[in-house]
């Protein structure tokens, strides 16, 4: 990705990202999107947050949902699906900290 001017900000390199990030995730169910951003990275690709690349992708493993930031990853989520749960709880241990952090 790069980074964009804006004439009145001027150089800003994480807002955009994060208005594309939140516009695909709006694109989600209500429910969908409340799990989503508990979740906040994708499972496979634990760098790439959720709604990033498109709207986040949802799964079922073992009665869970699971969001992945896109179909390419599908095939490593389910292919271990007690490693991919245990990873979403990792995240949203994760996703809450950081969260907390910020206020």
């Amino acid at each position: 990705c790069s980074s964009t001017t804006t004439p009145e900000a001027g150089p800003t390199k994480d807002q955009p990202k994060h208005d594309e990030v939140a516009a695909e995730r709006a694109k989600l169910l209500p429910a969908d999107r409340a799990l989503v951003e508990a979740q906040e990275w994708c499972v496979v690709s634990s760098d790439e947050r959720l709604g990033s690349m498109g709207p986040p992708i949802k799964l079922d493993i073992k009665g869970n949902p699971v969001f992945l930031c896109c179909k390419g990853c599908k095939k490593r989520a389910e292919a271990d699906p007690d490693k991919t749960l245990a990873k979403v709880e990792e995240l949203k241990a994760k996703a809450k900290a950081e969260k907390g952090a910020r206020n």
